[in-house]
């Protein structure tokens, strides 16, 4: 990237998108960055923003979805974290859904997605639900899943954000 400002604005409610969003931080030159915090009212005025999100029911979190649909003229690097997946196609999908809410103005320069540890409070509902004699039959997927999700985002999670990043630059 060379002298262009940017910001990067996020919404985490279990602290996997902060990681990612400081990985770009520290990725990114320093003196380059006019805003990095969680999002709110208030739009940066970067030309370049890079905009995390978790995931919720399939799509961005509410704040970030209000923010994308206020932004206009803006170069957009999306990133976010889901509990479930660790599928490319899952991921596509999700971006998909969160870009339906970009105005066409704006022009999407990178994403990146990958999966994120989720509570506690999970599990243990899943384990709940299994108790009952007419529980979903994927419980034992979901919990083998959430399982895997513990370690999310890794060092290998960071380093393709990283990656991806690097190669959005211009």
């Amino acid at each position: 990237m060379k002298n262009k400002k940017y910001s990067i604005v996020y919404s985490s409610l279990t602290g996997n998108t902060k990681v990612l969003a400081d990985a770009i931080h520290e990725a990114l030159p320093q003196d380059e960055c006019e805003y990095f915090g969680v999002s709110d009212t208030v739009i940066p005025s970067s030309e370049l923003l890079y905009i995390g999100f978790w995931t919720d029911k399939g799509n961005a979190d509410t704040k970030t979805l209000q923010l994308l649909s206020q932004l206009k003229n803006k170069q957009i690097f999306l990133f976010g974290t889901a509990g479930f997946g660790g599928s490319d196609i899952y991921f596509r999908k999700i971006l998909s859904q969160v870009k339906q809410f970009i105005d066409a103005s704006n022009v999407i320069v990178g994403e990146y997605m990958c999966q994120g540890r989720m509570p506690q409070s999970v599990r243990e509902r899943y384990l709940k639900m299994k108790e009952a004699p007419d529980h979903p039959a994927n419980l034992d997927v979901l919990i083998q899943n959430f399982d895997c999700a513990l370690s999310h985002p890794d060092a290998d999670d960071l380093e393709r954000l990283r990656q991806a990043v690097r190669n959005s630059s211009f």
